[in-house]
């Protein structure tokens, strides 16, 4: 790969040798200056205790500093300590997370939450012991440990290796493991001698956010530019090197709003699986040929073993998931013979009411769907959250 670069300078000193003389600290430090200056207000950065950046780590990964904000005030707003989110239970949980996406991240907070209390209460300051918990890997474990704890480790992800990728001119794909691992070692060089290792992480991400951002840098204002090496070689532009994108999957999908002496039917989703723990209307793919009304009357009996009737369509919605496409239909359904419909199905179900529906966690397609029913039934989410993998 290309080989990363120990940036030098030479310097005269009084005897009028030459000698060659490391300049790593002096781009660190411009970095740790620039950062000071000009960092945003976060709500995490305003109080930066392990626990509040503990939870604002988690809630970024994969997701925009944007979206995260307004989430991360309302989660601390319902748990504003570690024992208060251990001691919740796991449903309220994913209602306060509820629309920010990537729901396995807060089913493993809570869980990582409950280890820690059940250990004694204090959140591991190592790198080693954060990796322990779970949902923490290692950009995560590097990230609480130097901010929180002013571990010398640093962190890599999408905005470091973009900037790393310009800074050393590296014309791989710097999502390569083992060019990934080159990145690792070399910035841990960096960073451990570093003696503000929460500024130097923290302003390598900013700088990836705000100034080396994808596609027009704004190397003008970039502190960094000097020591650059895609600026040198006017090859900002073409770094990082871009991967193909992939065909995105789209699928039609057909759900039932089943009607039962004023209740609706929802069914919850197993842990394990996409979205796990939120609850749902029943429902599923349409089939090759199959239409969402068809559709929906199949995947009900299938999915709960109850024969149905489609009475009206409610609406068709687009959502976007990371690595798929839907096209949601939803229909009022009607129960079909018995007075007193039998539900089986191996997952938990509930009959509830319309303004009961407001108190449970639900996808974000959902809320799409709320939105066309109009009271009693909980509005549609207002702002839906934008995932977008480095962009913080």
């Amino acid at each position: 790969m290309t080989p990363i670069l120990h940036h030098s300078v030479i310097l005269w000193d009084d005897s009028e040798n030459v000698s060659l003389v490391s300049t790593d600290s002096a781009w660190r430090e411009a970095l740790e200056h620039w950062f000071h200056q000009n960092s945003r207000e976060l709500p995490w950065r305003d109080d930066p205790t392990p626990y509040r950046v503990w939870v604002s780590e988690i809630m970024l990964q994969q997701t925009r500093v944007q979206a995260v904000r307004p989430y991360f005030e309302r989660f601390m707003g319902r748990f504003p300590t570690l024992s208060s989110l251990a001691e919740a239970d796991q449903e309220a949980v994913l209602k306060a997370w509820e629309g920010l996406g990537y729901y396995s991240r807060a089913r493993n907070l809570h869980a990582a939450a409950r280890q820690v209390m059940a250990g004694g209460g204090t959140i591991p300051g190592t790198v080693d012991e954060l990796l322990s918990l779970p949902g923490i890997g290692a950009y995560t474990a590097a990230a609480v440990a130097s901010i929180a704890f002013g571990v010398q480790k640093a962190v890599v992800d999408g905005n470091v290796l973009r900037v790393v990728a310009r800074f050393q001119a590296i014309r791989e794909d710097v999502r390569a493991v083992p060019v990934r691992r080159e990145i690792q070692s070399w910035l841990d060089t960096v960073i451990a001698k570093a003696e503000d290792p929460s500024a130097f992480n923290q302003g390598m991400m900013e700088l990836g956010a705000l100034v080396c951002v994808p596609g027009t840098a704004k190397c003008g204002v970039c502190p960094v530019a000097r020591w650059c090496e895609a600026f040198r070689q006017g090859l900002v532009a073409e770094l990082p090197l871009r991967r193909p994108r992939k065909t995105v999957p789209h699928y039609d999908v057909a759900v039932g709003l089943v009607r039962h002496q004023g209740r609706i039917l929802v069914a919850r989703r197993d842990d394990a699986s996409m979205l796990g723990g939120l609850w749902e209307f029943p429902g599923g793919k349409c089939e090759s040929g199959e239409s969402p009304e068809d559709a929906c009357v199949r995947e009900i009996l299938e999915e709960v073993d109850l024969p149905v009737r489609v009475s009206e369509r409610i609406c068709t919605v687009e959502h976007a998931y990371s690595h798929f496409r839907i096209t949601l239909s939803a229909f009022w359904c009607e129960c079909v013979g018995d007075d007193a419909p039998s539900v089986r199905c191996d997952r938990p179900t509930r009959w509830v009411a319309p303004e009961e529906l407001a108190a449970l966690p639900f996808p974000a397609a959902n809320h799409k769907i709320f939105a066309h029913l109009g009271p009693p039934f909980p509005p549609g989410l207002r702002s839906e959250t934008s995932f977008n993998p480095g962009l913080r």
